[in-house]
């Protein structure tokens, strides 16, 4: 499947996954017609075709071509999509902060730092006390490539989290960091980590688990994978 487009394409076509979803899309295929959906929407019938060729292409939409129009429903990572913007308008306009956020990213091969820091003593025993479980000694590193992903790991710095103390020995000083518990792939129970002397920038989240979660969830470079991160505890 293709990666989501950059969030100028999105915003050529996000209002037509809405209309979809505002006509039912969301819970069942409908049957509708290019026509009849450029009258809803304004625009002319090529117009709507060009965005609803886009959106199955992006895995946004299901469609299947009938000879009086097509029966569309709204995909997962369509419903994800829509959920992520909710997430953002409810936070603009409702001054509401969401309890859990969802990101979406690939899995790739880090420098190895993340191991060095997992295992130092003073921090292990924090992960410890503070997460519930000793980490597996290494992170999973995760790419963010989608502008919305991107929305949601920034709201991350927004929020208190779970604090890492840092400290210093003869040799040096280890930087603080905080963590935010996770599931990831609907599945292994983990945490995301921030800030512990990273060369990242913030299009990168380290993820740790009492598990190798490469062998548990059969993950490779490249590999997609989701994270419920929590922002408060429940």
């Amino acid at each position: 499947m293709d990666p989501l487009p950059a969030d100028k394409e999105i915003e050529t076509y996000f209002f037509t996954l809405c209309k979809l979803a505002e006509l039912g899309a969301r819970h069942r295929a409908i049957k509708i017609s290019t026509t009849f959906l450029a009258e809803k929407m304004g625009l002319s019938q090529q117009t709507i075709s060009r965005r609803l060729i886009e959106l199955e292409k992006n895995g946004l939409i299901q469609k299947t071509a009938t000879r009086d129009g097509c029966l569309i429903s709204v995909t997962k990572q369509g419903e994800n999509l829509l959920k992520k913007v909710h997430t953002v308008l409810s936070t603009i306009f409702e001054q509401k902060r969401p309890v859990l956020v969802t990101i979406e990213g690939t899995v790739f091969s880090g420098l190895g730092e993340g191991a060095y820091y997992v295992t130092r003593p003073h921090y292990r025993k924090q992960f410890i006390e503070k997460l519930g479980f000793d980490p597996y000694p290494g992170t999973l590193n995760i790419k963010i490539t989608n502008e919305l992903d991107l929305r949601m790991r920034r709201e991350l710095d927004t929020y208190d989290g779970i604090t890492i103390e840092g400290y210093t020995n003869q040799d040096r000083t280890y930087g603080a960091g905080k963590c935010f518990k996770a599931i990831i792939n609907n599945r292994e129970k983990g945490a995301v980590v921030i800030a512990l002397r990273t060369h990242y920038d913030n299009s990168v989240i380290e993820v740790l688990a009492p598990t190798n979660l490469r062998k548990s969830l059969k993950l490779k470079d490249g590999n997609k994978v989701k994270l419920e991160v929590y922002l408060a505890e429940s």
